[in-house]
């Protein structure tokens, strides 16, 4: 379970992977894989090229830092997280909060011009080592703006694997494909969505957000909710969360590029660090 994050998410999540990889234990081999939002770039990413190469890509590809006072909150993202916490506020259950979300995001897109698409499935696409969906079992969760459902692609949808990784990062815009309009698969439920991997033996979840949500308990849609359904219905659940050292990388400077190296960096030692005990759950 690979869940969303942000940019420095997903350079943390890379990170793991390959802390893990080069301490002796490969779980980009497993049955199934899932990726939610940032997540989901980071499954697809996998597919195409090993942890350790993804790993030194980010080291390399150092982008500037936005303009700003440093220091300061993401804006966008402030602003993201507001709407958020209104919606949330507003909603009944999660099933309305979805609806409530699609719904603003059909609004956003009836103002913008319509070049969004385009240059962001160029973005997405960019990102991707290998375009085409992997033979191995993979997941990409989604909402539909128009509904409020929950989405999940895999490579019998019919759907494209860029595009579907675009539609489970649209956290602004709704992300077209044909005739339908999807918004990020954080949506769905949360940023992991466990609950997919019903039925595994072992789930291994890594969380940029550690586990956090901003939906009221009572929904029962939190991260630890969807592990002890897991556990009690005979899965070994293990989680993954950034280390109090890290935690100030995500957030409101999840969209923070300059922020990848260290981000990465922090989930290849964490990686490195966990995998003898993480080998004897893995096998």
């Amino acid at each position: 379970m690979l869940g969303g994050g942000g940019s420095t998410g997903n350079a943390w999540l890379i990170g793991v992977l390959a802390g893990l990889s080069d301490a002796g234990l490969d779980v980009t081999t497993a049955d199934l894989t899932i990726g939610t939002s940032a997540g989901s770039t980071a499954a697809a990413q996998i597919a195409g090229a090993s942890p350790t190469e993804l790993f030194a890509a980010v080291l390399t590809g150092v982008p500037p830092r936005p303009a700003g006072p440093a220091g300061r909150p993401n804006r966008p993202v402030a602003d993201h997280m507001d709407r958020m916490n209104r919606t949330i506020a507003a909603a009944v259950d999660a099933a309305d909060m979805r609806r409530r979300m699609g719904a603003a995001a059909l609004d956003r897109d009836a103002a913008a011009d319509g070049s969004w698409q385009s240059q962001w499935r160029a973005t997405v696409a960019s990102r991707l080592p290998d375009r085409h969906w992997p033979h191995r079992r993979l997941l990409i969760t989604a909402v539909d703006a128009a509904t409020g459902e929950p989405v999940v692609f895999d490579s019998a949808s019919g759907v494209d694997l860029v595009d579907a990784v675009a539609a489970s990062c649209a956290s602004g815009l709704p992300y077209r494909i044909g005739d339908g309009r999807y918004i990020d698969g954080g949506y769905r439920s949360n940023a992991e969505n466990a609950d997919l991997a019903a039925g595994y033996a072992r789930v291994l979840v890594l969380s940029p957000f550690g586990g956090r949500s901003l939906h009221p308990v009572e929904w029962g849609t939190h991260l630890a909710a969807q592990v002890d359904e897991l556990r009690a219905c005979g899965s070994r659940v293990e989680t993954i969360f950034p280390d109090g050292d890290s935690e100030h990388l995500f957030g409101t400077a999840a969209m923070d590029p300059s922020l990848r190296p260290p981000a990465a960096r922090a989930g290849y030692d964490q990686g490195g660090a966990l995998a003898e005990r993480l080998t004897e759950f893995w096998r």
